[in-house]
């Protein structure tokens, strides 16, 4: 699914946090768990995506993912100037993922409810911006607390 830029909205970081975040909450509609993501470049939302475990049975498609699979086959010169804007920190996988096609800056929207791979991504020279959104924050808050079970799922704990 490819979502094109209609305004100037995704030049801004919060305006490409609110597609990913758009995406997070149609998850959670869809019974899923509520992470969203976008892949910006030169201004432009080339792919959306959301955690589908749930949805698709799968236990690989977070929301990073989904938003790669989403963008399709591109070229490293795309990934090179591109934005993963996500709703969550990103865990291990997707902050692999996001390592592995060499995409330079990430955007998260919040890591008060999980604390993925931050590190790792700033010690390989990705530029990490925290956001510390309230929505996304809140969001997230009353997920876990509805469903603590699907959460843990989700992060790999019992």
């Amino acid at each position: 699914m490819t979502a094109m830029a209609t305004d100037d909205g995704v030049r801004t970081d919060r305006g490409a946090l609110a597609v990913a975040l758009a995406e997070a909450r149609a998850g959670r509609a869809e019974g899923g768990i509520p992470i969203g993501a976008a892949l910006v470049v030169d201004g432009e939302v080339l792919a959306v995506g959301r955690n589908r475990r749930v949805q698709d049975a799968s236990p690989i498609l977070h929301g990073e993912t989904d938003c790669l699979a989403n963008a399709g086959r591109l070229p490293a010169s795309v990934y090179a100037r591109a934005t993963m804007v996500t709703t969550l920190s990103p865990c291990d996988m997707c902050t692999g993922a996001i390592l592995l096609y060499g995409i330079p800056r990430v955007v998260i929207g919040e890591n008060r409810t999980f604390l993925g791979g931050e590190e790792l991504l700033r010690s390989r020279g990705v530029e990490v911006v925290v956001l510390d959104d309230p929505a996304c924050v809140e969001l997230m808050r009353d997920f876990v607390a509805a469903e603590p079970a699907l959460w843990n799922e989700d992060i790999g704990e019992d």
